[in-house]
C-alpha cells in the first residue's frame, strides 16, 4: 500500500497508474489518483469516470509491467 506522500506526487504529477484488483488484467483500473483518504483511493479512468477502490489493493506505475502476486 502506498503512503500519502506517495499518492500525493502521483496526483500531482499526473502519473497513470494501474490497480491491480485480482489475477485477471481485464478487472484492472488505469487512470490517475483524484483523491484519497484511509480506507479508499479515487481513480481518474480516460473515459473520465471516477473509481473509488480500496487502498490495500496493489498499485503499481501504468507504464512499468504489470505484476501480480497472491499475497
Amino acid at each position: 500500500m502506498l503512503n500519502d506522500e506517495q499518492l500525493d506526487k502521483l496526483r500531482v504529477e499526473g502519473t497513470k497508474i494501474r490497480l491491480v484488483r485480482d489475477a485477471l488484467e481485464q478487472n484492472d483500473v488505469v487512470g490517475i489518483v483524484v483523491a484519497w483518504d484511509d480506507e479508499y483511493v479515487l481513480i481518474r479512468r480516460p473515459n473520465r469516470r471516477v473509481v473509488k477502490a480500496k487502498r490495500n489493493y496493489q498499485i503499481q506505475l501504468a507504464s512499468e509491467e504489470r505484476k501480480w502476486s497472491i499475497e
